[in-house]
């Protein structure tokens, strides 16, 4: 964080200072709300979670190195006592922020927000110091803790927004208020929350009503709902996609026999070719997205399709590709799914596995509400039509609208089966696994199918696989 005092801070929270014997003491390190993650000059926040009480650790941080906790009663060691840490923490980071002043992108939408948010920043960065959203942490105390770990050096802050249902990401933006907004894409993730897809499109499209009249609002042109969302703005807009239309765009977008997307890039400073590293068709449009911020920020079309030919996989277990010693290849996508990522992800198991048997494991898409049997139906059906070996359904009840889906479009039943578990799934997969097969991994986050590849991945380290 940028250096402040904690008077500076009391001030700014409307908090209490207690046990505080000097208060211009600086807060100089991060602010943070894991024990754990205290270094020297930290604030920490001390959250009341279902289990663990922050207020518990107060002594042990400041011990550590901390200058003081935010906190909602006095701890008995420095603090600045405020009646609700969440709504302290958000108004600490609105004022960092304004104080920065530096350039602020925020981009939200339905699917591939975070691989989107990895690639803005990996090209940014290579223009001036980054701060990005870690992981995944774009909700009310992920935000503004990421916004708090910018410094004075900080040239350009990159947060994900998501949103739980309408009112949101409104919120958010008053958190951190940005100049550019990115609004990705309108699916059905979390469908059963919102209601339906307009519902969907009501909410992100409130990133781009938080837009100052001198930012930039962009918009994918190939999502006739965000791109709809013009009307709802008073900032400059950018269109990005592979329309005709589009401000920044793809050409000749193919795939590589590795399964690698290359597409020819232009911007309106001019042209350039792109080979990325990732994998899959889905990561053009995310690509265009970051282009798009790149361009926004002064960079020019040959920077921009370098850094995003050399850009890699930031987050865990988003299409996470491990080749084993014996030729099988491992893509563990396990950290969530919602029907457009699944359609993606399959599409992309098809292009890494022509002319190799190749494997899906999935498990079930979470809320989706009435939508679920059949979206779940359609991915187990698309797995047949791409040709995907076997489809392994893993679970309960939607694992076996997947498996039921597949069956029925396939010729013979052969083309699925549906196991109970993750352990089940990996004995299967260790029986039958050929060395050269392609298997994808993929469900919502609360399967926890990530074990599945880890073990692949461990069996494969141990020269277990059978030969046949």
């Amino acid at each position: 964080m940028i250096a402040l005092s904690l008077a500076e801070i009391a001030e700014v929270v409307g908090g209490q200072t207690y046990d505080i014997p000097d208060p211009s003491v600086r807060v100089t390190g991060p602010v943070v709300r894991d024990s754990r993650e205290v270094a020297p000059g930290s604030l920490f926040v001390a959250f009341v979670g279902e289990r663990v009480d922050g207020h518990d650790f107060a002594a042990q941080v400041v011990e550590a190195g901390a200058a003081a906790v935010l906190a909602s009663r006095p701890v008995g060691v420095p603090a600045i006592v405020v009646d609700d840490v969440q709504t302290a923490l958000g108004a600490l980071a609105r004022h960092v922020v304004r104080k920065l002043g530096t350039p602020l992108v925020a981009l939200t939408g339905s699917a591939g927000k975070t691989s989107t948010k990895d690639l803005i920043a990996q090209v940014l960065r290579r223009k001036a110091p980054t701060v990005f959203t870690p992981g995944s942490l774009n909700n009310e105390i992920g935000l503004p803790l990421t916004a708090l770990s910018a410094t004075e050096e900080t040239k350009f802050l990159v947060l994900e927004m998501g949103a739980r249902g309408i009112g949101h990401i409104r919120y958010l933006t008053e958190l951190t208020p940005p100049n550019i907004g990115l609004v990705l894409n309108v699916g059905t993730a979390h469908i059963g929350e919102f209601g339906g897809r307009e519902q969907i499109a009501q909410a992100k499209g409130e990133l781009v009503e938080a837009l100052p009249e001198d930012g930039a609002a962009i918009l994918n042109a190939d999502d006739p709902l965000v791109r709809s969302m013009a009307s709802r703005t008073k900032a400059k807009v950018i269109l990005f996609g592979e329309s005709a239309e589009a401000d920044v765009r793809a050409e000749n977008v193919r795939l590589t026999d590795s399964g690698q997307p290359a597409f020819m890039l232009h911007t309106p400073s001019g042209a350039s070719e792109v080979t990325m590293r990732l994998y899959g068709e889905h990561h053009v449009s995310n690509a265009l997205a970051a282009a798009a911020v790149a361009h926004e920020l002064g960079m020019s079309a040959e920077e921009i399709a370098t850094a995003l030919s050399e850009a890699g996989s930031l987050s865990r277990w988003r299409m996470e590709v491990t080749e084993r010693p014996d030729g099988v290849t491992v893509v563990n996508d396990a950290y969530n799914a919602n029907p457009e990522s699944m359609r993606a992800a399959l599409r992309a198991l098809a292009a890494m596995g022509k002319g190799r048997r190749t494997w899906a494991v999935l498990g079930k898409m979470a809320e989706l509400g009435d939508e679920a049997l059949a979206e779940h139906d359609a991915v187990g059906r698309l797995a047949v039509r791409l040709n995907v070996s076997k489809l392994v359904a893993v679970g309960g009840r939607e694992a076996s609208w997947l498996q039921l889906g597949a069956y029925n479009e396939g010729s013979w039943g052969e083309e699925s089966v549906h196991v109970s578990d993750a352990q089940a799934a990996v004995d299967l997969l260790r029986s039958e696994l050929r060395p050269g097969d392609v298997v994808l991994v993929k469900a919502s986050r609360s399967v926890g199918l990530e074990s599945v590849a880890q073990a692949l991945v461990e069996t494969g380290a141990e020269g277990e696989v059978a030969a046949r």
